[in-house]
């Protein structure tokens, strides 16, 4: 249903679109549930359809991460965040966890008799049982120290989206964040996080306010923060790395971009037709960046930044250049709203570190600001709609996980061996 929250943010010109955006969204998933339905009849038999749909399941939530730029959000395998069967994630990722949960619900289905299918219930109970207790034993074991240690601190402003862009009130909170970077530190810090669009102004026109304000307040320590940048006619949506002077030292520009949000699809394909009223170079929307890419930030570590939506997409983060020291993800999630949006979000970010061996850090504009070690799980946050800001040692990352080093391969390869399965048993059954 948060869906709806962006529109009702300038509700007098975007309301209009809400009851829109909820109908056509709610279409656009069914579509995918009317995928695995499809796969599901070709079945001849009980058996057929249960495998059938359990497969056709699976397909459905991976084709969610890709078709139309993807939306994985809320995939079956969700159900199992902060859960010990969330651990299976570092060898099956998302879609993985999807199957192993359809498989479980489709075995009972198996039998024809009614004590055959008790007994295949017992043997799916067994088997998800399996891996909560193997996920259990991985939570348990120690984590390997971080040496050196990297000192973080995360600022959450708590800006509302209603009030960020207002001339009377984005002094306000940029003031929040340079306050906040400037309390004493009880250890030396080694970054100093905003998060996404912190800065109220383009970079190209942040020189003084880098060099001075922030500087002053970072009082030497680097800051990572959101902001915009242009070059001649097209925008992006950035992160960039000002060093102690208050020099731009790196940037990293989305390059995942929300549809209709952060641009208009094939716009730049219809302005090659003199339709260019939408397309980016334009200046409507954003432009997507060259894709991933780790920044070296020295005593702070290599690091992977997502901005915002990003961090639902474990293909976003295999597509990195090389393996990151941890992950940063900056985000403005007071487009979600104050319901199940954010931490939805949040959760998500929790699946990726499992994924990749990888603790995730985030500063979120209204929260929840996190830092979440590489199994999954949140060490110290700052709750939704708060104000304020915490210092925190980067939990230490984990050897490269099997789904880190395959993506989704090897469960593309499963789902279509077994539709291919499903095919054949049919033609084999109408001779």
């Amino acid at each position: 249903f948060w869906i709806v929250e962006p529109f009702l943010i300038e509700i007098g010109r975007h309301g209009w679109m809400a009851p829109f955006a909820l109908f056509l969204m709610a279409a656009g998933m069914g579509a995918f549930w009317a995928l695995a339905g499809g796969i599901a009849g070709m079945g001849r038999t009980d058996a057929a359809r249960a495998l059938g749909f359990a497969a056709g399941l699976a397909a459905s939530d991976l084709l969610r991460g890709y078709v139309f730029t993807g939306f994985p959000w809320a995939l079956i395998g969700h159900i199992w965040i902060g859960t010990p069967v969330m651990q299976a994630a570092a060898w099956v990722g998302p879609v993985g966890l999807t199957a192993l949960t359809a498989l479980a619900l489709a075995l009972p289905f198996l039998g024809r008799s009614l004590w055959r299918r008790a007994a295949l219930a017992a043997l799916s109970a067994l088997m998800l049982g399996a891996f909560w207790v193997a996920g259990a034993a991985r939570l348990a074991t120690p984590d390997p120290a971080r040496e050196p240690a990297i000192r973080v601190r995360l600022v959450q402003p708590d800006a509302d989206q209603r009030l960020k862009w207002r001339g009377d009130m984005w002094q306000v909170f940029l003031d929040r964040l340079l306050i906040a970077s400037a309390e004493p530190a009880e250890k030396p810090l080694d970054l100093i996080v905003w998060p996404e669009t912190a800065v109220p102004f383009l970079l190209e026109r942040s020189r003084a306010f880098l060099s001075g304000e922030l500087a002053v307040a970072a009082q030497g320590v680097p800051v990572a923060t959101g902001i915009q940048r242009a070059e001649g006619t097209r925008y992006f949506n950035s992160l960039a790395v000002i060093d102690p002077r208050g020099a731009v030292a790196a940037t990293y520009d989305k390059w995942h971009l929300v549809p209709f949000g952060e641009y208009v699809p094939m716009a730049e394909i219809a302005a090659r037709f003199g339709l260019a009223a939408f397309a980016a170079q334009e200046g409507y929307g954003y432009t997507a960046g060259p894709g991933a890419r780790v920044l070296d930030l020295g005593p702070a570590g290599k690091v992977l930044p997502l901005i915002c939506y990003e961090a639902v997409f474990p293909q976003d983060l295999n597509a990195a250049p090389e393996r990151a020291d941890w992950v940063l993800q900056i985000t403005n999630d007071g487009w979600f709203g104050r319901i199940a949006g954010p931490y939805q979000h949040l959760a998500q970010a929790r699946l990726r570190a499992v994924e990749q061996g990888l603790p995730v850090l985030r500063a979120a504009n209204t929260g929840v600001t996190a830092v979440i070690d590489a199994k999954g799980r949140i060490l110290r946050s700052l709750p939704l709609g708060a104000q304020g800001w915490f210092d925190a040692d980067v939990p230490p990352a984990l050897p490269p996980t099997f789904y880190a080093r395959t993506g989704d391969l090897p469960a593309t390869i499963a789902v279509l061996a077994a539709i291919l399965a499903l095919v054949l048993w049919r033609r084999l059954q109408s001779h």
